[in-house]
């Protein structure tokens, strides 16, 4: 049954409607098959108008949506011969954070992701998507050994934020975090980051310091959640939309400040319409920038790659 957002009531009410008439249409033998076109045409306008004025609001609610394809189908659907790496090598394996060798449209790469689960026991199993410091040191780990074996990045990232516990901040949640960044900043091979739905503050950051960094049409990316936001600003969650306004969330204003680079366009009415189109989609720009990357040598992808970063939030001269 497919989910709907509070925003598409108007829609689920059409959808509802063309399932009921395609049943009597089956069971009873009518001919209604005009009536339906009509009711599916409207849909179809309807939809296009819905998510043509998306306001950044909704687009959070569409990023969170539960049936968007998250890290584990981008790594199936794109990258063959996976072989899944674990542990961060002194505390223990993180589940929230995925990560592995395989083969990209035939190149040997890193894949790494946030995996936030599909239902209730793969949510609990990859705690929502928030790492611990061992995720972050399990992250770094597979980094530098992409580098040492000179195999491109990869990384899906979907997260509301690093898990905010007690054991992890007594684990060295920050620093972990931190050096997950650098790992990020300094491997000597072309790293492509995608934000596939949630980029939750530096717990996204740790694994979207990439050379070039993509983002989904209606996925979000903030140094903090609209709920937090509204939560401190105005000691109020339901503020959440204007938070959302206020913190320039939305792939077109990351675009506009230039913090991303492409835009990948999603599916009619969100990548959890079509989940395997949307995969395909941004499988598509991930080569076309990989192309491009592979072609640099160590010391220019590190130069560009600083240059990026630095050049973040300087205004114009």
């Amino acid at each position: 049954m497919r989910h709907f957002l509070d925003f598409e009531k108007p829609l689920a009410e059409l959808d509802a409607k063309i399932a009921e008439l395609q049943a009597m249409q089956q069971s009873d033998g009518l001919n209604i098959a005009d009536e339906i076109a009509r009711l599916t045409d409207k849909a179809d306008k309807q939809l296009r108008a819905t998510y043509a004025k998306l306001t950044p609001w909704q687009k959070a609610l569409v990023a969170r949506h539960p049936g968007r394809p998250k890290a584990r189908d981008y790594i199936a659907g794109l990258i063959t011969d996976f072989t899944p790496l674990a542990g961060d090598r002194a505390f223990a394996e993180d589940q929230a954070i995925i990560g592995g060798l395989g083969r990209f449209n035939g190149r040997s790469v890193m894949v790494i992701g946030t995996e936030k689960g599909h239902d209730t026991d793969s949510r609990v199993k990859h705690n929502f998507g928030m790492a611990k410091p061992e995720g972050y040191r399990k992250a770094k780990r597979l980094i530098e050994l992409a580098g040492r074996f000179g195999l491109p990045v990869l990384t899906f990232v979907d997260t509301s934020g690093a898990f905010p516990g007690i054991d992890a901040e007594a684990r060295g949640q920050a620093e972990a975090i931190a050096r997950s960044i650098e790992a990020c900043l300094e491997v000597r091979t072309p790293f492509v980051a995608t934000i596939i739905g949630e980029g939750g503050s530096g717990g996204a950051i740790a694994l979207a310091s990439g050379d070039v960094v993509l983002m989904l049409e209606h996925a979000i990316y903030s140094v903090i959640s609209p709920e937090g936001c509204a939560s401190i600003l105005w000691r109020d969650a339901a503020k959440a939309p204007e938070a959302a306004e206020a913190l320039k969330l939305t792939a077109e204003d990351l675009k506009r400040l230039k913090l991303i680079d492409t835009i990948v366009a999603e599916p009619l009415g969100g990548a959890h319409r079509e989940p395997e189109a949307a995969v395909q989609a941004v499988g598509a720009v991930v080569q076309t920038a990989l192309e491009r990357l592979v072609k640099l040598d160590p010391a220019a992808l590190i130069a560009k790659r600083r240059e990026k970063f630095l050049d973040m939030g300087r205004e114009a001269v």
